[in-house]
């Protein structure tokens, strides 16, 4: 298990513990009412030992806390499941699992500081981003063909079902240099081709605008999952009361992006100065 799991467990069994304090229970009582080991509730606490969703239930149960058992089961299925490997995400199948969720979705809302957003890539920039990746996480690009073409196909989102996308980048993507020149212009065209599409929409932060929240970038689906990547992995974060804080985040940059033709100024200003050198 990474340390990451590990303080995540910990902190969980953490919260476990409160919650038994707050009864006024005791460790051996606890573990008496349900016929658990002794060591059982220490183990939990500590974060030696996962608990399972029935022991969630139980405990709340026991201790007069049924409210919380939403947001620690949350948690529970984030600590099993969210923490995976990106050189595992980076795999087709990671991609499939994406073309779920997005298919699954009504409300999808993304941003980016750096790249631009998966579904909106030219086929030619996402194989220089997917290239890099693949160097950097597998010294081998063996899987880049699949791998582009589950991207690819993620894109048939954008034109089917009622399903509506909200994009906020930053004026650096704009700027970015992915592959070359010629790689930008395409993608930049394609920028101002992705705003006409109906169930699309697409603001940019101007790069002078003021930091007023933590930025990272990450995908909402929904209020159901928020996707983070890391150098190292890719969280999935399903817990009510983290949900609430990206939903607070994304909502205070898209008040800072400029939409319309203030955001295809931007665009073309950037792709002026690609195609005049």
């Amino acid at each position: 298990m990474t340390d990451t799991s590990q303080q995540s467990r910990q902190a969980l069994g953490g919260q476990l513990r409160d919650i038994r304090k707050d009864a006024g229970l005791t460790a051996r009582a606890l573990s008496h009412a349900h016929g658990w080991p002794p060591s059982k509730v220490s183990k939990l606490e500590h974060g030696n030992q996962t608990p399972s969703e029935a022991d969630i239930r139980a405990w709340c149960t026991s201790c007069g806390a049924d409210e919380q058992v939403p947001d620690l089961v949350a948690a529970l299925r984030n600590l099993q499941a969210a923490y995976v490997e990106t050189r595992r995400m980076r795999l087709p199948h990671r991609q499939r699992q994406s073309i779920t969720w997005e298919s699954e979705t009504t409300l999808m809302r993304w941003y980016e500081p750096f790249l631009v957003p998966g579904l909106l890539q030219t086929p030619a920039y996402a194989e220089a981003v997917l290239g890099r990746a693949l160097d950097f996480f597998h010294n081998s690009r063996r899987d880049l063909e699949a791998v582009l073409a589950a991207r690819m196909e993620r894109q048939q989102v954008l034109y089917r079902g009622a399903h509506r996308f909200n994009f906020v980048i930053a004026e650096q993507v704009l700027h970015t240099t992915v592959g070359n020149d010629d790689i930008m212009i395409g993608q930049l065209d394609r920028l101002l081709i992705a705003m006409s599409l109906p169930r699309v929409a697409l603001g940019v932060i101007p790069s002078e605008a003021e930091f007023i929240v933590p930025i990272s970038n990450f995908c909402m689906f929904d209020r159901t999952r928020v996707l983070v990547e890391t150098v190292s992995a890719e969280l999935t974060i399903t817990q009510p009361r983290e949900l609430v804080l990206y939903e607070k985040n994304f909502k205070a940059l898209a008040e800072q992006a400029v939409r319309g033709d203030a955001a295809r100024c931007l665009i073309r200003t950037a792709l002026d100065s690609r195609s005049a050198t």
